[in-house]
């Protein structure tokens, strides 16, 4: 179902809870939330729909993919970024990486492992950061 976007700051600010196999629903809404705002959005956090579980949606080169409790656990090629996002107004700076090798599980709760670059890759570490409270 879609999702209202959550734009309340200090509940933003949180950091999320690890996701569990519990959270599917919450998986498939966000899906469907992002799906909605694709002309203006290429990633959500569950914390975006208010739900402070780890969970994030975004666009992968063309189709969609979802990440349970993912975290970054190597990066490299330091960069500074313009972005914005459908909880906040206007754009913010960010440090980003080139490179950033994940470690998540997916539906089933397996775990992954997988390098990202470019612009996934920076979609990524927008929406991990959400998951960590950061609100850039």
């Amino acid at each position: 179902m879609i999702q209202a976007i959550c734009k309340d700051e200090v509940f933003l600010a949180q950091k999320a809870e690890p996701a569990t196999a519990g959270d599917l629903q919450i998986a498939a809404d966000l899906l469907e939330t992002l799906e909605h705002h694709k002309e203006g959005c290429v990633g959500m956090a569950a914390n975006m729909i208010g739900v402070n579980k780890r969970i994030i949606a975004f666009d992968n080169e063309g189709t969609y993919m979802i990440m349970f409790n993912p975290e970054i656990i190597k990066k490299s090629g330091p960069y500074d970024a313009e972005e914005g996002c459908l909880s906040l107004t206007g754009t913010r700076s960010a440090r980003r990486w080139k490179s950033i090798k994940v470690r998540w599980q997916n539906e089933k709760f397996q775990e992954r492992l997988k390098t990202f670059t470019g612009w996934t890759a920076q979609i990524i570490q927008h929406e991990i950061d959400h998951c960590e409270g950061i609100i850039i």
